[in-house]
C-alpha cells in the first residue's frame, strides 16, 4: 500500500514545486486534515451521543441572536435545507433542540436550543477545547495565527463566491421547458 504522502502527491510528480501543484496539495491536505479531525472529534463526542456535524450545528445555533428558521440556518451553514432538516430532526429526538412553528407563519419552522443542550456544553467545552489544543500542539502559536488568518481569508472568499453564484442563479429567468 502506498504511503499517505504518496497518495496526497498523486499526479503531482513532475510539477511538485509549482504554485499550481502547491495549491492542489493545499486542497488535498485541507480535506485529509478535515476528515481526520472530524473522525477524532466524533470519537470525542461519542459519549454524548453527538457527531461533529451535530455539535457544529448546535454551536452555530447558539450564536444566533434569535431562533433561526431552518432555511436561515441552512444558508448560514452552507448546506441544503434537506440535510439540515435531517440533522435537526436527529437533535430534536435526542433532546438538544426543539423545532417549533413560527409565531407569524405556521408553515415556517424555527430551531430552539433546549436546557439539555446548555447543560451538555457546560460540562464539555473545557475538555473538548483541551483536546483540540493537544491535536494541534505540533504547530507554534505563530503558525496557528498564520493558518487562521489564511483560512479565514479563503473561507470568506469562498462564501462571497457562493453568495454571488446564488444571486446570479436567482436572477436568471426560468428555463423554457416547452410546456407553457
Amino acid at each position: 500500500m502506498k504511503s499517505r504522502r504518496q497518495i496526497l502527491e498523486l499526479g503531482l510528480d513532475a510539477q511538485r514545486s509549482t504554485a499550481r501543484a502547491q495549491r492542489v496539495m493545499l486542497f488535498r491536505l485541507l480535506l485529509a486534515n478535515g476528515l481526520e479531525l472530524r473522525t477524532r472529534m466524533d470519537r470525542q463526542l461519542a459519549g454524548s451521543g453527538l457527531t461533529t456535524q451535530q455539535a457544529m450545528l448546535l454551536q452555530v445555533l447558539e450564536g444566533q441572536p434569535e431562533p433561526p428558521t431552518l432555511k436561515q440556518l441552512a444558508a448560514i451553514l452552507a448546506m441544503s435545507h434537506q440535510n439540515l432538516k435531517q440533522i435537526a430532526s436527529a437533535l430534536e429526538r435526542k433532546g438538544f433542540v426543539a423545532i417549533t412553528p413560527d409565531e407569524r407563519d405556521g408553515r415556517v419552522r424555527r430551531l430552539h436550543l433546549t436546557a439539555q443542550h446548555h447543560q451538555l456544553w457546560k460540562s464539555r467545552n473545557a475538555d473538548d477545547h483541551s483536546e483540540v489544543a493537544r491535536w494541534t500542539e505540533v504547530l507554534s502559536v505563530g503558525e496557528v495565527r498564520g493558518l487562521v488568518k489564511g483560512l479565514e481569508k479563503l473561507y470568506h472568499s469562498l462564501m462571497d463566491a457562493r453568495d454571488e453564484a446564488d444571486i446570479a442563479s436567482s436572477a436568471r429567468p426560468p428555463a423554457d421547458d416547452g410546456l407553457t
